[in-house]
């Protein structure tokens, strides 16, 4: 499913670009002059055709946002892990284990002083 979504995306990317191309700029000069000598000004007219473009692009770009944003979850190996550990806690050493003498709950007695003698 991802691999199609995906083709879809990079063909809808290359319909974008060259629809993109297509629109004549600010200028009045670009590849929709050239479209005029192909026909498409007796069916559409200059304005209609700059218009379709433009209606055109609009669409594409949604399409490829929401084809993007959909291949995003669509990822294979996305699956949820139990406990997910960063860099950092994976190069810290294990810490060595403290002898066990006494239990946690108990309360600690106090330091025995050695016995001096009597004089």
């Amino acid at each position: 499913m991802h691999v199609f979504i995906v083709i879809v995306g990079i063909l809808a990317s290359i319909l974008l670009i060259g629809v993109i191309l297509l629109q004549s700029p600010k200028s009045g000069s670009g590849l929709t002059g050239g479209i005029a000598s192909m026909g498409t000004v007796q069916t559409l007219g200059v304005r209609r055709t700059g218009d379709f473009l433009s209606k055109m692009t609009a669409i594409l770009a949604a399409t490829v946002m929401v084809i993007c944003f959909i291949a995003e979850f669509t990822l294979p190996g996305r699956g949820v892990k139990s406990a997910p550990e960063s860099i950092l806690q994976r190069d810290i050493p294990a810490l060595p284990s403290a002898p066990v003498s006494a239990p946690a709950n108990a309360v600690p007695s106090a330091p025995q002083l050695p016995l001096l003698p009597a004089k």
